[in-house]
């Protein structure tokens, strides 16, 4: 095998979960090949980079192996290699994420009436 769709081949790497939601990312422009948008039915092959932006993250990834086959996760990491810049991105943007969570605390419970308004209020809705 030479090449595949490049919407297999997300699905078979496990970006997506289903090939459906891959070809929907690629139709929205969250899919580049070598920074360009793709189209789902776009040919991939080995060696290409891609820039991925789903809702883990964006990735910015090579090509090493081809699939048009979902199989465990460990054989869908060793289709692509990660590059040091995307993976240090995302590692920093999650602690950045956590340590936001430590200064805004949960409510304890559900907002009353009231609370609902006030909230709709400063979001600007009616």
């Amino acid at each position: 095998m030479t090449t595949v769709r490049i919407d297999k081949w997300l699905w078979a790497a496990r970006f997506f979960k289903t090939r459906s939601l891959a070809a929907r990312a690629c139709e929205l422009g969250r899919i580049q090949l070598n920074s360009h948008p793709v189209k789902p039915a776009r040919d991939l092959h080995i060696g290409d980079m891609l820039r991925v932006t789903n809702d883990s993250g964006e990735f910015q990834i090579e090509v090493l192996l081809l699939s048009d086959v979902r199989g465990p996760a460990p054989v869908a990491q060793t289709l692509y290699r990660e590059t040091e810049e995307s993976r240090e991105l995302r590692l920093k943007l999650a602690a950045e994420r956590k340590a936001t969570m430590n200064f805004e605390p949960a409510p304890q419970n559900r907002p009353s009436k009231r609370d609902r308004r006030e909230i709709i209020r400063f979001r600007g809705r009616s």
